[in-house]
């Protein structure tokens, strides 16, 4: 029996405690919070509670994390890693601010579940199949830039997940972060700043809308659609051989070359398990950040930001949103992941990508990380001319 320990105490850890029952391979030995024994007292499943992850490691053989959070875990995940044990995601914010800082040091990967890990494992499938995929697609209902605090405390409570994340969801950031992760982690790129997002009624536009990008970009891309009424479904849109247009035009695939491949659910802490018996099993990591990631999620100020502004976080904020950007472009923008307990230095105005010269940051190994990513010419395995120092390694984890 494998010994799973969670970081985490959430939702989606509340989800995937529920969902380890129906796997008696799998037990459960820890959940690492940061609760207060009061706040504990009466939370599901406090009986696993711990603050020390120092013995979530020591029980465990795997550790899942799934807190949505990332300069702190980002230290979680270097301790854990040191101790050798893999590590298992539902965090797609980790993995496009600093995740690929773990790529080569160990076992890491992003589940099945949310978006990313759904469209990897779509990608697995299909290609397997021998589908050239051309664009890996993410659907939602609506979105609002910039959300009112007041409808948001009503989605928010309606739908029983935190403010935070209900407006991260609204505003745009999430599907900007989910799509720049699996641009990099399937091989594709972004048409624009900020992705295209056409509103289309049918699959078959939507499909013949992206995958028009993907042809002039020459790659392909990665981007969502607004689509009311859809389930929030990922998807790809993928060619096939001239020989087999019969076949699949006769498995009620259509007449091609265009070949839509929807998956109408993603559902989360369900489908956390068959990722932890792949790595269990020794099997490759189904999705990660890659080691030089192109796509990054960079800052927008959405309102008028002075000098002196607080911003204890930014995804999921009342003042600041994300959109994917090119890395090579945008040197000096600052990855919304790492905005948290930031002072803004200069006034900012709605619509202002945010550079390193516009805040004040703590000091952290995850902003370490994200000057090494996204401040330096990585080309050549180095940084000549970087302006910032290499994060030296941690005991047991292989250098950068």
């Amino acid at each position: 029996m494998a010994k799973i320990g969670i970081m985490g105490s959430g939702f989606i850890a509340q989800g995937l405690v529920r969902t380890l029952k129906h796997h008696p391979a799998l037990e459960l030995v820890g959940i690492l919070t940061r609760r207060s024994a009061a706040a504990s007292e009466n939370a599901p499943f406090s009986d696993f509670f711990t603050h020390s992850l120092d013995e979530l490691i020591d029980k465990s053989d795997l550790i899942v994390e799934c807190t949505g959070d990332v300069v702190e875990t980002t230290d979680r995940v270097r301790q854990v890693m040191a101790a050798g044990l893999p590590v298992v995601t539902m965090n797609s914010e980790f993995h496009v601010t600093t995740g690929s800082w773990f790529v080569d040091k160990g076992y890491i990967s992003e589940a099945e579940g949310d978006q990313p890990g759904s469209l990897a494992a779509l990608h697995e499938e299909a290609v397997g199949m021998g589908f050239k995929p051309l664009v890996y697609g993410n659907s939602k209902g609506y979105l609002n830039l910039n959300p009112e605090p007041e409808e948001m405390a009503y989605w928010a409570k309606k739908q029983g997940i935190s403010l935070k994340q209900t407006t991260a969801f609204t505003d745009g950031t999430k599907v900007q972060i989910e799509q720049a992760f699996a641009a990099n982690g399937l091989g594709a790129t972004i048409v624009r700043q900020g992705l295209l997002g056409p509103k289309t009624e049918t699959w078959q536009e939507a499909a013949e809308i992206l995958a028009d990008s993907a042809k002039t970009v020459g790659a392909p891309v990665s981007d969502y659609i607004i689509s009311s009424g859809r389930p929030p479904a990922v998807f790809m849109v993928a060619e096939h051989e001239e020989q087999e247009v019969g076949p699949l035009q006769y498995f009620k695939l259509g007449p091609g070359p265009l070949y839509l491949l929807p998956r109408d659910y993603h559902l989360c802490f369900f489908e956390i398990p068959r990722m932890l018996y792949r790595a269990l099993e020794g099997g490759p990591p189904l999705l990660t950040n890659t080691r030089n990631p192109e796509i990054s999620v960079g800052a927008i100020a959405k309102r008028p930001l002075r000098a002196g502004t607080e911003i204890p976080y930014a995804i999921g904020s009342f003042d600041i949103r994300g959109e994917a950007l090119l890395v090579k472009e945008n040197r000096n923008h600052v990855p919304i992941g790492i905005l948290e307990n930031a002072v803004i230095k200069s006034s900012l105005e709605p619509g202002q990508l945010i550079t390193w010269e516009d805040v004040d940051l703590p000091d952290s190994l995850a902003l370490d990380i994200c000057r090494e990513l996204f401040s330096c010419a990585r080309a050549a395995g180095a940084a000549p001319g970087c302006e910032f120092d290499p994060v030296p390694p941690a005991a047991g984890l292989s250098p950068i």
